[in-house]
């Protein structure tokens, strides 16, 4: 590669402005920048522009890049190991009428100042798919010009009369009905398709079929993920859908695609300047207007929909959920909610603040609005509360016989969802174990503490980690999902079962003949280390005191 290619993108910047007059790059006002604050919700959120506010939270570094660039984050190469481990906050003010394009600016050089972020722009191969003809002939038809055009899918509950329709649990088997359909449409599209995504990943999909003109097909196949409630003898991947259904096949291929490489960024951000946090604008404080009510009877919820103009319309919540998302808290770690907290529903319609003009209508995004229900919820039911310690189970890490790989240190510290790869998750559908899990470079405190993030639904509290295994380390893992429905209630809370739990009939709680794998049994079986259960203390919100009724309107 040449020197010029390698010169960073600042340098650039930096060579351009001193050869010809041009104003200063757009800058934020001001800009607090920050760790993230541990959460089990560790998934990027944002950019969001309104009010007068530019949030970003829980990014990553090649998060906060991939926005900044307009590339996709498996395209962000190079740099240290930490960077898709850190997350950051970026809270930061813009000046008035700044839109989304310009803001991308803003946070480039936001990037390169608090960072002192540098790289270039290069071409790299990659993994990807090309979507061929398989054996014989493809088995569609040719479309009739005069109909829309597009993969629809069917859901239950879509397109009835009498209002919105119904909330339906995703069936386990999709059926897409696509019309007035080209291979390259298809093609591009596959990677926002439901269900299609999580066969291909974030790889792209090239059309080389050689198929001309426009297509009618239907297309069913089994959701990537194990879904208790399924027939365990339909089993249509994506894969054997095209091929049998359509007559196409997807075969992996790697083409040259541009990336950007990181050369050289810090891992702690300049410091915030002080009283940063008071200049900000503040986010809203409370609704403009709500009303809150009891659900009327045989209502189908529970729902959440944030309207155009930032109107919220929730129906069908039980208070004890609405506090659990507000407080961002387990279920099991709410103590002395009366019965009713569990059973009894109510809707809320509400509307934001009007916005200033920085940024679309309703500009915000779950995070906020659950704290303003928090504050909603205190008032409207004169919910009065505190925080505590007391003993619950939580788990310790420890090894038994490890079977683990050494990690190269260079290499990315991570873990990766199978629905989140970037190439295909090739495990059978609706079988065994559905949640992979492939970890890279991560040393045993830091899977620990992750281990909430990667199985929320089994782990409630942070993980010790008691291995005594040093370095980073390299593997994969597959457990089954957890049924909240099925799984025991030892303490009335719901959550993961005590340690001392009975077995109840019916439930799985280890391995079976079915292929349901538990965390712990994957844990201890495929990686030899064991989550031990004791009682320590954990943080749990304790009522004090709340109402059934809300107040008035």
């Amino acid at each position: 590669m040449c020197a010029l290619t390698r010169v960073s993108l600042a340098a650039l910047l930096t060579a351009a402005a001193s050869a010809q007059p041009a104003s200063a790059p757009p800058a934020f006002e001001d800009a607090d920048v920050h760790l993230s604050a541990p959460s089990n919700n560790q998934f990027v959120r944002g950019p969001f522009l309104g009010r007068g506010r530019y949030e970003i939270r829980s990014a990553t570094m090649v998060d906060l890049i991939a926005r900044a660039y307009s590339i996709d984050a498996d395209k962000v190469v190079g740099g240290p190991n930490w960077l898709e481990y850190d997350r950051f906050d970026v809270i930061a003010k813009p000046p008035t009428n700044t839109t989304q394009d310009t803001a991308k600016l803003m946070l480039q050089k936001l990037l390169a100042d608090r960072f002192q972020l540098s790289l270039h722009k290069d071409t790299q191969s990659m993994p990807a798919f090309a979507l061929t003809v398989g054996k014989g002939k493809p088995k569609m038809k040719e479309a009739e010009a005069s109909r829309e055009n597009g993969c629809k899918v069917e859901l239950p509950g879509a397109g009835r009369g009498g209002g919105p329709p119904a909330p339906a649990p995703i069936p386990p088997v999709l059926t897409f009905k696509c019309r007035n359909m080209s291979m390259s449409a298809f093609a591009s599209g596959m990677r926002n398709m439901l269900g299609a995504a999580q066969y291909v990943g974030t790889a792209p999909v090239q059309d080389k079929t050689g198929l001309e003109g426009a297509w009618d097909f239907d297309l069913r196949f089994s959701l990537p993920f194990r879904n208790p409630l399924a027939n365990p003898t339909e089993n249509i991947t994506f894969e054997d859908a095209l091929e049998k259904q359509l007559g196409l096949k997807l075969e992996p291929e790697k083409i040259p695609l541009p990336v950007v490489v990181v050369e050289t960024v810090n891992r702690k951000p300049t410091p915030n300047s002080p009283g940063i946090t008071e200049r900000l604008p503040p986010p809203p404080s409370e609704f403009e207007v709500a009303v809150v009510k009891p659900s009327a009877p045989g209502a189908i919820g529970p729902r959440l929909q944030i309207r155009p103009g930032g109107r919220v319309d929730i129906g069908g919540m039980p208070v004890k959920f609405l506090i659990q998302q507000g407080w961002q808290i387990p279920n099991d770690r709410i103590i002395g909610a009366p019965k009713w907290m569990d059973t009894d529903r109510y809707d809320v319609v509400a509307r934001l603040p009007n916005d200033d003009g920085a940024g679309p209508p309703g500009a915000l995004d779950l995070d906020t609005i659950w704290g303003l229900l928090r504050g909603l919820v205190a008032d409207r039911f004169q919910l009065k509360a505190h925080m505590e310690d007391r003993p619950m189970t939580a788990y310790t890490l420890v090894a038994v016989k490890p079977k683990l790989k050494k990690s190269d240190p260079a290499s990315r510290t991570k873990w990766i969802d199978s629905a989140n790869a970037p190439a295909r998750d090739t495990r059978s559908a609706n079988t065994g174990p559905s949640t992979q899990i492939t970890v890279q470079n991560m040393t045993m405190a830091q899977f620990a503490e992750k281990l909430q993030n990667i199985a929320p639904n089994y782990i409630r509290t942070t993980v010790l980690d008691a291995t005594g295994l040093e370095g980073g380390y390299d593997f994969t893992f597959s457990f089954s999902p957890f049924d909240l429905s099925q799984l025991p209630n030892p303490g009335g809370r719901g959550g993961p079962p005590a340690a001392d739990a009975p077995a109840v009939p019916g439930v799985v709680q280890a391995s079976d003949p079915s292929g349901t794998v538990t965390l712990f049994d994957a844990v201890e079986k495929q990686l030899g280390l064991k989550l031990e259960p004791q009682k320590r203390p954990v943080p749990v919100l304790v009522i004090d005191h709340v109402e059934q009724t809300p107040t008035d309107n």
